[in-house]
Parts: C-alpha cells; sequence; structure tokens
C-alpha cells in the first residue's frame, strides 16, 4: 500500500525531524510502502522562506493523489501543513488514517 506520511515539521525541526523518522519506521513495519514528502524536499527547499515552503506542499499533493493512503501521525498534534494536506484528501477523497505511536497504539480514521 502507498502511503503518504504527515507529521508536524514546522518549529522545533530536531524533534519534528526524529518523529517523521520514527513514523516512516512504523508505516514501514506495517509493511507499507510510504513517503514522508516533508522529509525529503526540505533536503533542498527552506521550508522557513514561505514561496519555497508553499512550493513543496503544492508539489506533494500531486504525489497524494496516487496515494492509497494519507496517515496522519498526531502524537505531536496537527500543524498547519498537515490540516492543508487534510483538506486536501478529503476535498479528493483520499482515504486519511489518524495514527499514534507514542504510547498508544491505535489507529482511528477521520
Amino acid at each position: 500500500m502507498k502511503v503518504v506520511i504527515d507529521s508536524p515539521f514546522a518549529g522545533n525541526t530536531d524533534v519534528n525531524t526524529e518523529y517523521a523518522r520514527q513514523c516512516l519506521l512504523h508505516s514501514l513495519n506495517l509493511g507499507e510502502s510510504p513517503l514522508a514528502f516533508h522529509l525529503l524536499y526540505t533536503q533542498v527547499l527552506d521550508d522557513t522562506v514561505p514561496a519555497q515552503r508553499n512550493k513543496g506542499i503544492t508539489l506533494s499533493f500531486e504525489w497524494h493523489r496516487k496515494a492509497d493512503l494519507i496517515a496522519f501521525y498526531s502524537d505531536l498534534g496537527i500543524s498547519a501543513g498537515m490540516k492543508l494536506a487534510m483538506e486536501f484528501a478529503l476535498k479528493n477523497k483520499i482515504k486519511v488514517e489518524k495514527r499514534f505511536i507514542l504510547g498508544v497504539d491505535s489507529r482511528n480514521r477521520y
């Protein structure tokens, strides 16, 4: 299953990057084929520059369309970027799932 991983990035990027890596591993361990665009695109785009952030978000949505599922890892909250992705997914009828991995192993569908 092709899964887009969504978790917070902006703010404390060190903590959020480590969390996103844990989310990616969690998805891999579920047998999924995940992509975490906020880990990939921020290697070449500066998330603190609004135009580059918007470019990364907008272009990642092209891949979201191809996903079987968008997994919103929510232990650290729901960021503004995650809200945009959720709106996009719901508008485009892409399956979404809310996940927690820090002390809680549950899945909740929106």
